[in-house]
């Protein structure tokens, strides 16, 4: 037979949602006792708390304060930011309003803030007391002050516990929440942190404000100063230099200045062009009247074109005359006479035109010098006037600028000095607190219930634990999943008197029909399991001792000697308990007597009277087992017995504690391993099922026994396998199974 490999091959994990159920329910009554009782106990704590009330007083933080003047700056907060928002809600909270307000309120001697420790405080110095090895705090080189300062700091911790500042979103109010034992209380001290709030950013906005006013006070001395020196340096300069009007003198100046450039281009451009024209008078020469004629600022001269029209004229009429009359006629005579007359005064007014043209060059040239000389005068007085004016504008901007500063600080001064009493509050009241009728903690139905919920939710999770923890064997999925076995069946767990055996012949009693049809069922798993085996040999073992393989043993020998002839073999000779169980003498002999060949075999035999069962019990203890069982002596034996009996028992000792039922194991057709459900762990039975596969036993199943049948039926572990209530006759039905075999 090929050994059976306890490798399983790999699944996909799946959550078993009815596992879980079935642990839940295998301890729901335990859970729920745990839960239940969890429950009244807090209750009874619940009950004896001290309420707590709470009592909530509302301020809306104004966001634009009412000011008499705007002089928002000195206070250095834009209230228009949430940042500020925050800050007023951190003020509240702060330790210098708690303190006020516990100042205000004598709360140091108020009795909820001087009761004796309590709780975990008590226990601690209960500790201290008790283990004067622990560290305690010195509070010897303290002075009196010191000592106050830290119960205050004490009382204001508690204080600040107790208070609760919340805000309203997208709002601008806060909620101002006290606890106290006493409702009077709570409504007392909300009100009054509000209050002192209100009065703290009062008296803060009311000490800034004065102390801007003295600082600016302080500040005025000194910039009326500043701005009477220089008022002074600025008079003297104008007394020093005799200045009325400084900017009209400088526009003089400038204006002056200006027409004087503008008259000097002027006549330069006129003395430039006479110039020119007396080069060309020169150059063409003065008594060259023709060519004179032909300068253009001569031909232009209205005299000269006047001229030149009359000897037209008269050239026209000596023409015209001369067409008529001879050279010698006395018309023709005059009219030449004319004409040279003309152009002898043509000439003459062309040289009166150069000689005023010569006079106009040496006039011009004279203005340009005064002008040019004018001019570098009136540069210098510009000059002069302007700076002047420079020093003037500079003394009088430091004027201007220590006036103005002078201006504001006063203005400012005057603004803080006038508002000084005006109190506009930060914040006010939209709901006072008022002392609550219903306390707020503690909820002693919400605890009860908590509590409940929560340690229910403890004792499912304890219960997974302790079935995680728990690796005995307790179902067939065990069996089957972890051991990777046959399960033959289970037996029941059989309330006896605790210290005694079960009675042998339970099996037959009228009582034990439970147990009885789970023996058969047994024995039907086992026969139908080894049919065509031919199985005559079944051996019986467990891991350790006390898992109830020899009540196994008797009990598949009973039901199996209703249909055939069987004999059952003690074969635990370290500790026997076969002969003592059937009250077989001690003194009979048994297999070890066999074995030895000291007696033959009927002698070591005996007949259970009310079963009409065979025995052959264990016989006198060895001192060598292993060896007797070892020899060929005890398997000539049983190759004997197999011819008298149609099937073999065998009761072997434990697999943990000796090696006899590997032995056994050669000689067996199959072996059924018991074990004790909720008892064996499995790494136990792993060990020893592996030990019986490495000697290649014949291992038939696993028998589960001592099952606590009314939780298995609750749970549900064994559906399938058992069911005490659907037997019908069973055994007759193996009857009929086995004489058709």
């Amino acid at each position: 037979m090929e050994p059976v490999t306890t490798e399983q091959p790999q699944t996909e994990e799946v959550i078993d949602l009815r596992q879980y159920f079935n642990i839940v329910n295998k301890y729901k009554w335990r859970i729920l006792g745990l839960a239940l009782f969890a429950a009244i106990f807090s209750a009874i704590i619940a009950f004896k708390m001290t309420p707590i009330y709470s009592s909530t007083a509302t301020l809306i933080i104004e966001a634009e304060q009412a000011k008499a003047v705007n002089f928002q700056e000195v206070y250095g907060l834009d209230s228009s930011r949430q940042e500020y928002y925050l800050t007023q809600f951190e003020i509240l909270k702060s330790k210098s309003i708690a303190q006020k307000v516990i100042e205000r309120l004598n709360l140091d001697e108020h009795p909820e803030f001087n009761k004796p420790p309590s709780g975990m405080a008590a226990f601690k110095d209960s500790l201290k007391s008790a283990l004067p090895f622990l560290p305690k705090k010195d509070t010897s080189g303290l002075t009196p002050q010191e000592l106050a300062e830290q119960e205050m700091q004490l009382l204001v911790k508690a204080f600040t516990e107790q208070l609760s500042i919340s805000p309203v979103r997208k709002t601008q109010l806060v909620n101002i929440s006290f606890e106290a034992e006493d409702p009077k209380l709570a409504a007392l001290v909300a009100n009054t942190v509000g209050e002192v709030y209100i009065e703290q950013n009062l008296t803060a906005k009311m000490g800034i404000t004065q102390k801007a006013a003295g600082w600016l006070n302080e500040r005025l001395s000194g910039l009326r100063e500043r701005l009477d020196i220089s008022e002074a340096k600025l008079q003297a300069y104008r007394e020093q230099e005799n200045l009325i009007d400084v900017a009209g003198v400088v526009g003089l100046t400038t204006q002056e200045l200006e027409q004087t450039s503008e008259q000097l281009v002027k006549t330069r451009n006129d003395k430039n062009k006479l110039e020119s024209i007396m080069r060309v008078i020169n150059e063409y020469g003065r008594n060259n009247l023709e060519r004179l004629e032909t300068i253009p600022e001569i031909t232009s001269h209205k005299v000269i074109q006047d001229v030149k029209k009359e000897v037209v004229t008269s050239e026209r009429k000596v023409s015209e005359l001369a067409e008529v009359y001879g050279p010698k006629h006395p018309k023709m005579i005059a009219a030449t006479s004319e004409l040279r007359t003309v152009k002898a005064n043509l000439s003459q007014q062309v040289r009166a035109l150069v000689t005023g043209i010569e006079k106009e060059v040496k006039t011009a040239q004279g203005n340009v010098a005064a002008l040019e000389k004018e001019l570098v005068r009136i540069r210098t007085e510009y000059q002069r006037v302007t700076a002047k004016e420079s020093e003037y504008r500079k003394l009088k901007r430091e004027v201007d600028t220590n006036r103005q500063i002078y201006d504001t600080f006063l203005s400012r001064s005057k603004e803080t000095e006038v508002t000084s009493d005006f109190n506009a509050a930060v914040a006010r009241f939209t709901d006072r607190a008022y002392a609550p009728i219903e306390p707020v903690k503690p909820k002693k139905g919400l605890i009860v219930a908590l509590v409940f919920i929560a340690t229910l939710g403890l004792g499912v999770v304890v219960a997974f634990v302790i079935e995680a923890l728990n690796d005995t064997v307790k179902s067939s999925a065990d069996i089957e999943n972890k051991l990777a076995q046959r399960m033959l069946g289970l037996l029941p767990k059989v309330e006896h008197k605790k210290g005694t055996n079960l009675n042998i012949h339970y099996f037959f009693e009228k009582e034990a029909r439970q147990f009885s049809e789970a023996v058969r069922t047994f024995r039907t798993s086992l026969v139908l399991s080894q049919m065509d085996k031919n199985s005559k040999v079944v051996a019986v073992t467990s891991s350790v001792p006390g898992e109830g393989k020899t009540t196994t043993s008797t009990n598949l020998a009973f039901s199996l000697g209703q249909m055939e002839k069987v004999l059952l073999i003690d074969a635990d000779m370290r500790k026997p308990s076969i002969c003592k169980r059937f009250g077989i003498p001690a003194y009979h002999p048994g297999l070890s007597n066999v074995i030895a060949g000291t007696e033959k075999v009927e002698d070591c035999m005996f007949t259970d009277d009310r079963s009409g069962l065979t025995i052959m019990p264990c016989g006198q203890l060895p001192t060598n087992p292993l060896e007797l069982l070892s020899s060929s002596r005890f398997e000539k034996l049983i190759d004997a017995l197999k011819g008298r009996f149609d099937r073999i028992i065998i009761d072997t000792a434990p697999t943990q504690a000796v090696s006899d039922a590997l032995v056994i194991s050669r000689q067996a057709d199959a072996m059924i391993y018991v074990v004790k459900a909720d008892s064996t762990r499995m790494g136990l039975v792993q060990n020893g099922v592996g030990r019986l596969l490495a000697a290649n036993a014949k291992l038939a199943g696993i028998l589960l026994n001592q099952v606590d049948t009314k939780k298995a039926g609750k749970n549900g572990a064994y559906q399938g396998y058992y069911d005490y209530y659907s037997y019908g006759s069973e055994h007759e039905t193996m009857v009929e199974v086995k004489k058709s075999a």
